[in-house]
């Protein structure tokens, strides 16, 4: 320990990082963005230069039509999103996980990497979805750059980075199995949009998407604060990470809701009678 104070903030730094490279799931280290959270990083960085510079460079240019790209992309993350849901699902069921205390299973059993497999497939839809932030600068729809936008994009990507470098399965798959489900009602909704105005009437149903979204941070909450208090063989510190992160998320979602549907409905209303 003494000789670990005498060291230099960047030996300490070093040592940090190599542990944090060091133990991670070995099996699954060497797949694409696993082993280390610099590229990772990189990459976020990169996306918020995007969400910066982007607008600019549309500012005097008209919006790109993407409507055929949309429709083709938002119905491809259903199909994507059902897979993901699926596998989850019958990974989960046939390892006979366990809905309130789910150990990670580190063996090379096939049920053990079929779980993995399918939360790193996970993870990498994130990048994926990348491609929404982009539409909207392309088409030059900037109200939709919220902070929530660029928050959940840019901060879901590391966390789930965490949880598949350390726990890819166990209690982690809870959140991908729900988030899946979720993501197949969300881009299936925008994927109707996509087609345009004639689509409108059947759309009516977009506050209850946001609800949707609510409840299932809601749902990750209380499963996380289950198995901080429950004796389970998970990490701690990985719950508390999903906790807080579910939170910011139920905030910033009510915070939408309220403004996007409750003061606008109030002001709507305010208008008819005047």
């Amino acid at each position: 320990m003494e000789g670990f104070k005498e060291l230099t903030v960047w030996q300490r730094a070093s040592i940090y990082y190599q542990e944090i490279l060091d133990n991670g799931d070995k099996r699954i280290e060497n797949w694409p963005l696993v082993y280390s959270p610099v590229p990772v990083c990189w990459i976020i960085l990169c996306y918020l230069f995007m969400v910066w510079a982007g607008p600019k460079l549309m500012a005097k240019k008209e919006p790109v039509n993407l409507k055929l790209v949309l429709i083709a992309y938002n119905f491809t993350m259903v199909c994507l999103s059902i897979y993901m849901f699926y596998e989850f699902t019958v990974s989960s069921w046939m390892a006979n996980y366990s809905l309130l205390c789910q150990p990670v299973d580190y063996s090379n059993s096939p049920l053990a990497l079929r779980m993995a497999s399918v939360c790193w497939l996970f993870y990498f839809s994130k990048y994926i979805e990348f491609c929404d932030t982009m539409f909207f600068i392309l088409r030059k729809k900037n109200s939709q750059l919220t902070f929530l936008h660029v928050y959940h994009h840019s901060t879901m990507i590391l966390n789930c980075w965490v949880g598949l470098k350390y726990t890819p399965g166990g209690q982690s798959f809870m959140s991908g199995l729900v988030n899946s489900l979720i993501h197949v009602v969300m881009y299936f909704y925008y994927g109707l949009a996509a087609f345009g105005p004639s689509m409108t009437k059947y759309l009516w149903w977009k506050s209850y998407l946001t609800i949707l979204q609510l409840l299932q941070f809601l749902v990750v909450t209380m499963h996380t604060v289950y198995n901080l208090f429950a004796d389970c063989n998970y990490p701690d510190a990985l719950n508390l990470i999903v906790f807080a992160y579910a939170l910011s998320l139920i905030a910033l979602f009510c915070h939408f809701y309220y403004h996007s549907y409750l003061v606008s409905r109030t002001n709507d209303q305010r208008k008819c009678k005047v």
